[in-house]
């Protein structure tokens, strides 16, 4: 279990940008179970969209990334701090299957599938009370800034 301010410790983003408000379950070389609040609270509802919010769907893979970006840095024992930084490196068979509103839970399971040269593959899923939200394929490229 990690909270906020340890997820601090592994992820260099910050608000209106840290997706991750808590991990329930981490298996380091596995796989990660977080999970973001959604809140009205979101500076992203002012435009995306005013009179029926809706969760855009390159925040969740967003989310994704970044508790996946957490299970990377947990593995390899390395921190932000020690000069490493996850970048986006591809995204394969996406698909949006809910809407995700004020209101929700979205809870984000990412699990290792393969790493090779820095580069990590994670097999992701975001759910809201266990009806899939999304799904991805996430490239990670672990970099030195």
């Amino acid at each position: 279990m990690m909270d906020v301010r340890e997820i601090r410790e592994y992820l260099p983003h910050r608000y209106p940008f840290l997706l991750i408000d808590r991990v329930t379950e981490l298996v380091e070389g596995e796989s990660i179970i977080a999970y973001k609040n959604i809140t009205i609270n979101e500076e992203v509802f002012n435009g995306h969209f005013p009179q029926s919010p809706v969760f855009p769907g390159v925040m969740i893979l967003e989310a994704m990334a970044q508790a996946s970006g957490i299970l990377g840095f947990k593995t390899m024992n390395k921190k932000p701090e020690d000069g490493s930084i996850y970048l986006f490196a591809g995204v394969d068979q996406v698909r949006f299957k809910r809407q995700v509103i004020p209101g929700d839970c979205l809870q984000l399971e990412s699990k290792v599938v393969s790493v090779k040269s820095g580069i990590w593959k994670f097999s992701c899923r975001a759910t809201v009370d266990g009806a899939l939200a999304a799904a991805a394929n996430i490239l990670c490229a672990d970099r030195k800034v």
